[in-house]
């Protein structure tokens, strides 16, 4: 899934409503509903574009093994299921 706004772009915004701005001025002028910048407020909240990088990477990273783990299970279960059966 293609990213609409760039996790920079959603602290700016955010920055936008905390410096006194109103939300909905702030969602109209990006084209996002309120439901989306509190999605977003409710992930990037209190962040700086530094740890917003960093998020990301963790994210990346963790997919990365999830999928590691699957196919280590089914490596397992298919060896398992090669050493039950009777030659």
């Amino acid at each position: 899934m293609k990213a609409r706004f760039t996790d920079e772009q959603i602290i700016a915004m955010i920055k936008e409503q905390e410096a006194g701005e109103k939300t909905a001025d702030v969602c109209r002028r990006h084209g996002i509903s309120s439901a989306t910048f509190y999605k977003y407020q409710s992930k990037y909240g209190g962040m700086e574009p530094s740890d917003a990088k960093r998020l990301r990477a963790l994210e990346d990273e963790n997919g990365k093994l999830k999928r590691l783990f699957a196919e280590q299970m089914l490596d397992n279960a298919m060896l398992r299921d090669i050493n039950s059966k009777k030659w």
